[in-house]
């Protein structure tokens, strides 16, 4: 398995459905920084901030890391949205039958790379 290298942030457990953030996610997806900031700005969705959050966490650890860095050289270059675990949860129906509820997690990992 080739290692990408670049800057990565990760955010873990995060209570939404994987399915609800991925089409967010393929929108940003090999994007500059900056216009991917611009662009999750604007979208009212949920899952845009918390896309946001972690860009932007990978972003400050590539400048950390690489004083010479501005945000004008990074680019996304990979945004997965994993599933997380599931909480199940029991859903009382009618005539004491009961449906199963899940509560759906995911995981999303940024690598941000500098523009060559």
């Amino acid at each position: 398995m080739a290692e990408t290298k670049g800057y990565k942030a990760i955010a873990r457990f995060i209570w939404m459905a994987p399915s609800k953030m991925r089409p967010i996610a393929d929108i940003v997806r090999r994007k500059p920084y900056t216009e991917a900031m611009a662009l999750l700005d604007t979208m009212p969705h949920k899952g845009a901030r918390i896309i946001k959050k972690v860009i932007k966490s990978a972003a400050a650890n590539a400048m950390y890391r690489n004083k010479k860095l501005d945000e004008d050289m990074l680019y996304v270059e990979e945004l997965q949205v994993n599933d997380g675990p599931r909480a199940k949860r029991v859903w009382a129906r009618a005539r004491r039958r009961a449906d199963i509820q899940y509560h759906r997690s995911s995981h999303v990992m940024v690598t941000i790379n500098e523009i060559a």
